[in-house]
């Protein structure tokens, strides 16, 4: 009988345990699928796709025609060889080969050039062949800023005495209301995709003060523009024993800062690879909602119709305004009009028609929402009343509030729509791996 007692030590090396045997005598295995190969007569120039990067390696044979036939693109290889000091080569060394085995072959030839820096294909054709089409390294890297920016967001508020939940996606009722709801049958009842994870994450700051989730949201608007989709992932907070809502906004501060700083250290490769220049997040400027309306009118002589939110172009002269005036990619928009915030929103006690919450632009788009909540139960009983509605299917989110809550605020960033901002991309499925809207769901 055998007992596993761990994680078994790999004879294959990765990119960045090649480094240290660059000059050495010691013949070493790696593994990757080809990612392109340069067939020069007798010496193939093979680049092998690795988790950690691409790598060059240089094979030469006379006499071991039936190998060569395996260095196609898409084939899964092992290789022995050494380890020789290369400038011009990736990370600054190749594999010269001496052995060759074969671990897959690829029944058809690559439908898009993945191996080629820009593969000068459409969105669609991109889409369409994603499993293909995010091989290619610039896809590749996207996806892994946009680890960076999920893994910088989950360690700051870790840091910061957050709890990582998880809460249901199928639910009987939606937290926002409105007509924007996918709709399913559950075991012969009636239930609902979660628009947010709202509801869950409030009654779980009754519990552990200070919640995050990093999950799917779904939302049936059918909008088919380059910044909408309809699922994406929301990366949520919720925080107790708040003194106003400036607080979350200062913690979304310091989420931001923490997310460049850890791209900075850890992602430069994939900051090369796309030539981002990160935003700046040390000072966030913060404007009201009516003021914000009067500037970007004022300035750019383009007054708006809607009083209540803020139209596309809007938000991208305040974005414009902004950076002109104070150099900021990240502006706070607060107080928005009551009529247009969920029932929820705490009103602003200096002016009802306001409330005590805030969107984020980053570069005039919006990424967040969020703001202070109703804590005391016939505060928010009061509110659903005056809003015509009804409490039916709302009862266990009450309860929390029925036997006490603490003063408490949260918000939502679109993780896609943070990701297109920072890679300076101008459609959300461009940072989107499987992207779900009006008309697409597949693959």
């Amino acid at each position: 009988m055998e007992f596993l007692t761990g994680v078994k030590e790999k004879e294959t090396k990765t990119i960045a345990q090649l480094q240290a045997l660059i000059g050495s005598e010691e013949s070493i295995k790696v593994n990757g699928a080809v990612h392109s190969v340069r067939n020069m007569g007798t010496v193939h120039f093979v680049t092998l796709r690795k988790r950690d990067g691409v790598l060059q390696c240089v094979y030469e044979s006379t006499s071991h025609l039936e190998e060569c036939e395996h260095l196609h693109e898409g084939a899964c290889l092992e290789f022995t060889g050494k380890v020789v000091e290369a400038p011009k080569a990736p990370h600054g060394f190749e594999i010269h080969v001496e052995e060759v085995t074969l671990l897959s072959k690829p029944a058809e030839p690559l439908p898009i050039p993945v191996g080629k820096w820009k593969m000068n294909t459409t969105l669609e054709t991109n889409l369409n062949l994603r499993p293909i089409s995010l091989r290619n390294i610039r896809e590749r890297a996207k996806f892994r800023i946009q680890e960076g920016v999920v893994r910088g967001f989950r360690s700051f508020l870790t840091s910061q005495g957050f709890t990582e939940i998880h809460t249901p996606k199928i639910g009987a009722k939606g937290a926002e209301g409105g007509a924007n709801i996918f709709k399913l049958d559950y075991f012969h009842r009636p239930a609902i995709l979660e628009q947010s994870p709202q509801f869950y994450k409030q009654m779980m700051v009754g519990v552990f003060d200070r919640v995050f989730e990093t999950a799917p949201v779904f939302r049936a608007e059918k909008h088919n523009t380059k910044r909408h989709l309809n699922e994406y992932t929301s990366l949520d907070f919720e925080m107790g024993y708040i003194d106003s809502f400036e607080d979350i906004m200062a913690m979304e501060t310091g989420v931001f800062q923490s997310i460049i700083k850890l791209l900075q250290e850890e992602y430069g490769e994939e900051l090369r690879i796309l030539d981002v220049t990160l935003p700046k997040a040390d000072k966030i400027p913060t404007v009201r909602f009516d003021e914000a309306k009067e500037l970007v009118a004022k300035k750019y002589n383009r007054p708006f119709r809607n009083p209540y939110d803020l139209e596309t172009e809007e938000e991208l002269l305040i974005g414009q305004y902004f950076k002109e005036e104070y150099d900021a990619d990240f502006v706070f928009v607060t107080h928005y009009p009551s009529k247009k915030r969920p029932f929820y929103a705490m009103d602003d006690p200096a002016d009802p028609t306001y409330t005590l919450s805030f969107d984020c632009l980053l570069g005039g788009l919006e990424i967040t929402t969020g703001g202070q909540r109703i804590h005391e139960y016939d505060m928010l009983l009061e509110k659903i009343e005056r809003r015509g509605m009804t409490t039916e299917g709302m009862e266990h989110y009450l309860m929390a509030f029925k036997h006490g809550m603490p003063p408490h605020g949260g918000l939502g960033i679109g993780l896609e729509r943070l990701t297109m901002k920072i890679l300076g991309e101008d459609n959300v499925r461009e940072a989107t791996l499987f992207p779900r809207d009006l008309s697409r769901l597949e693959p």
